[in-house]
């Protein structure tokens, strides 16, 4: 499928690629938060064991524009997304945990569709890593980022000819070949110029707190497919799967490093939630 002459003529489009698995406490939330934010979304189930695809299945039901599937292997949802590179579309990877401010995303679309960040591969901006939600007082208590690593998946597949080869999921690994003024660093990070209060683009990253109605009542910091590689058929994944006992790596320690830098804070978690 060949979409660049599909879409040049036309303002930049929004793709967004979900790929979840037993996230039924959130992904709705998740979903409809970016559901007017983007023209398409890919919802992908992986072998979710809780209510995840219950929940998908309905949102494809209510919004046309949602498209959703299952598969038994992660790597499947970069499939998705690769006949768009080359084309003026911005591709939006969003997490079960991810809830992104739809009033924010409103504005910030038409920044996007008014050729905004178009000399960028990648944009990312602030985000809360959650320790804590409060559903009651719609608080939400985390690490910020910055410092913390930013997690947003904002790509800009009109800098890039193609993005393909092995990878564990849908924006990961693989090898990407872009065109003549674009590479790995072309990167606007909003975090760095804006506040929290000030950013168009920002997220709560649900990742220490309990997701899926099959956790455990105690928070937990679950491992995910690209640092655990536990769904990467690569000879990568295996070679990680081997060394990691060995180096006695525990998968929460990453999230711990990346994801849990400076002081804690507490925002209005209310924009958040319908």
């Amino acid at each position: 499928m060949d979409l660049r002459g599909e879409v040049a003529a036309r303002p930049p489009q929004i793709v967004g690629i979900v790929l979840v698995r037993n996230e039924d406490l959130f992904v709705e939330q998740a979903i409809r938060n970016v559901a007017g934010f983007c023209d398409r979304i890919h919802a992908v189930d992986h072998v979710s064991t809780d209510r995840t695809w219950d929940v998908l299945l309905q949102l494809g039901t209510e919004f046309e524009h949602v498209d959703v599937r299952r598969t038994h292997h992660a790597d499947d949802s970069h499939a998705l997304i690769e006949p768009y590179a080359g084309t003026d579309t911005w591709v939006f990877g969003v997490d079960g945990d991810e809830l992104y401010d739809p009033a924010r995303l409103a504005a910030f679309r038409e920044e996007l569709r008014a050729g905004a960040y178009a000399g960028v591969f990648k944009v990312a901006s602030n985000v809360v890593n959650c320790t804590a939600f409060d559903p009651k007082q719609r608080a939400a208590t985390g690490y910020p980022s910055p410092p913390s690593r930013s997690i947003t998946k904002l790509y800009n597949f009109a800098a890039i000819d193609s993005w393909a080869g092995d990878g564990s999921e849908r924006l990961h690994g693989g090898t990407i070949a872009f065109r003549d003024g674009y590479d790995e660093r072309s990167v606007d990070n909003i975090g760095e110029q804006l506040t929290w209060h000030e950013s168009p683009l920002r997220c709560l990253h649900l990742c220490f707190v309990r997701r899926s109605s099959r956790d455990p009542e105690a928070p937990a910091a679950r491992p995910i497919l690209m640092e655990s590689a536990m769904h990467d058929r690569t000879w990568r994944g295996a070679l990680k799967r081997r060394l990691r006992p060995r180096r006695g790596l525990d998968v929460s320690e990453w999230k711990r490093e990346k994801y849990m830098r400076g002081d804690l804070v507490t925002v209005d978690a209310s924009p958040f939630f319908s």
